[in-house]
């Protein structure tokens, strides 16, 4: 009887054994995303190994281009707005024409390629495709120290010039007032299919794709250690690369945090937490931003996210015509700048466009969509993010573990609070809410986000926290 007895126990034993092994070896299956080694070039992979040369580039215009370009500006035709629409029915084309007669007359593109090639760029090609990326050096260091390298990622319909205002305050922040305890070397990379990072040949090039890219870039850069930022596509890619390489990112810097996973307890906090913050974890801002929630949440979500669902399915459809016409191209990019920037702005004529940016970097922005012929092949990344639908991505199950910096601006189309980002960046060493700003960070408010990167990396090198994962 004793000898069955034992035997039953050790049954249990083993039972509970192998549940527990089952689920350690899960869970540390789950913690790392694979690196995807992709191949995006034309045709066929060559056997020959790849070439890793990295060459220097810069931007450049031909009269050609400048002459098709103000030929299909004189050619523009244009749509008379609904009366008081101001910017509700998308980009008012009363302001429009403003634009338009501002890019023939007065913007200098000639002049805006010599803004752009100030910064050193650079490509080289990865997985079969030519990366283009900006990459600077801090101007000078003090003695015995050495810079950080940081990686920033840009979104869509933005570019690698978004961050050309916040470049200088991170790789000479004493120059600008900043502390400089923490210099960065800063690399912006362009997606693979925006900007002059050539578009891949071959379907399901997605977040994963662009981060396993971004990692090999920055190895071949020499740099075994770095710092990730982002936000909007960014946001994915970086996030992406902290779970490919855990052990290579010391710090994710967030100016978007979205959780796609949403389980009961968000539900829940949806449904109740306007009334029992305390129970949910949100903080009286989260209150403010998120709530009510069916007008500051979903019903936003609806009204903003059409072009998503467009460019999610059939982008080539609709990009044909951007791509044909500077000035619809320009009326579906601005129309973004306009309302992620702030949503109340939709009130207004001429959008709000110019109360945060200047005409000179909104067109250049859009110039280089239009030169490098891109929107096409930038829209097809919400194709190949969103496809197989939200949450059913092996990402966005898996908890990112390297220590987490958000950066919460108040005009951000949807808010995430730190509660239900914490679900997802299980080490979050810094959460902001900054007092101004929204979608475009980087080129909105660069000092704000320059500093919250700056104390972010502080905390992080002050505790090593990055050895501690």
């Amino acid at each position: 009887c004793s000898s069955l007895a034992g035997i039953m126990l050790l049954e249990v034993f083993l039972v509970l054994g192998t549940v527990i092994i089952y689920f350690l070896l899960t869970k540390k299956k789950e913690e790392t995303l694979h690196f995807k080694d992709g191949w995006w070039g034309k045709g066929q992979k060559p056997v020959t190994e790849e070439n890793t040369t990295i060459w220097p580039f810069k931007v450049e215009t031909t009269e050609e281009e400048l002459s098709d370009l103000f030929r299909r500006l004189d050619q523009a035709r244009f749509t008379e707005p609904l009366e008081n629409s101001c910017f509700h029915y998308g980009t008012n084309s009363v302001y429009l024409k403003k634009v338009v007669s501002y890019w023939k007359n007065q913007f200098n593109w000639k002049k805006q390629v010599e803004v752009l090639n100030k910064y050193p760029q650079f490509k080289t090609k990865i997985q079969g495709i030519d990366i283009h990326f900006v990459h600077v050096k801090p101007p000078r260091l003090p003695e015995g120290r050495s810079a950080k390298p940081l990686l920033m990622v840009h979104g869509w319909p933005g570019s690698f010039y978004e961050f050309y205002k916040i470049i200088p305050l991170l790789t000479d922040p004493a120059s600008h007032g900043l502390s400089d305890e923490h210099i960065f070397e800063v690399i912006c990379p362009s997606i693979p299919g925006y900007g002059f990072s050539e578009a891949p040949h071959k379907k399901d090039f997605n977040s994963v794709s662009a981060a396993s890219v971004f990692y090999e870039l920055m190895l071949r850069l020499g740099f075994n250690e770095f710092y990730t930022q982002g936000g909007d596509w960014g946001w994915l890619i970086c996030t992406n690369l902290a779970q490919i390489a855990p052990n290579h990112v010391k710090g994710l810097h967030l100016n978007l945090a979205s959780v796609t996973n949403v389980g009961f307890t968000h539900l829940l906090s949806i449904l109740l937490g306007r009334y029992l913050p305390g129970l949910f974890g949100f903080q009286d801002e989260d209150v403010r931003r998120m709530f009510p929630f069916l007008q500051k949440g979903l019903y936003r979500i609806l009204l903003e996210s059409g072009y998503a669902h467009i460019q999610a399915t059939k982008p080539d459809t609709v990009g044909c015509g951007l791509n044909d016409s500077p000035v619809g191209l320009a009326a579906y990019i601005l129309e973004k700048f306009s309302t992620w920037t702030d949503l109340e702005f939709r009130d207004l004529e001429d959008g709000g466009l110019e109360r945060k940016f200047n005409l000179d970097d909104l067109l250049t922005n859009i110039m280089i969509y239009w030169v490098s012929g891109c929107i096409v092949s930038s829209m097809r990344f919400y194709k190949e993010n969103l496809q197989n639908g939200v949450g059913t991505q092996k990402h966005e199950r898996i908890a990112v573990q390297v220590p987490t910096g958000i950066a919460s601006f108040p005009n951000e189309v949807m808010h995430t609070p730190q509660a239900w980002a914490q679900k997802k960046y299980t080490n979050i060493v810094s959460f902001n809410f900054m007092p101004r700003g929204g979608h475009f960070a980087a080129l909105e408010e660069p000092e704000l986000l320059a500093e919250d990167i700056l104390q972010f990396v502080g905390k992080v090198e002050k505790e090593q926290l990055w050895r501690k994962k």
